[in-house]
């Protein structure tokens, strides 16, 4: 309790900038890509994370 009342001003302070750059981004949209999969009929999309790599080595 003692170090809240001697850091008031710096802790408040860093709060009152975190609470509208927060609410800022929430109302604001990521300019961000989207991903996107499209298909076509009778067709299947797997997503992966990482990298993927048809044909190569064993090894790779």
């Amino acid at each position: 309790m003692e170090w809240i009342l001697n850091n008031k001003e710096w802790l408040f302070s860093g709060i009152a900038i975190a609470i509208p750059i927060a609410i800022a981004s929430w109302l604001i949209p990521s300019r961000r890509n989207k991903q996107i999969q499209k298909s076509g009929d009778n067709s299947t999309n797997i997503q992966i994370g990482g990298n993927f790599k048809v044909g190569g080595n064993k090894d790779d």
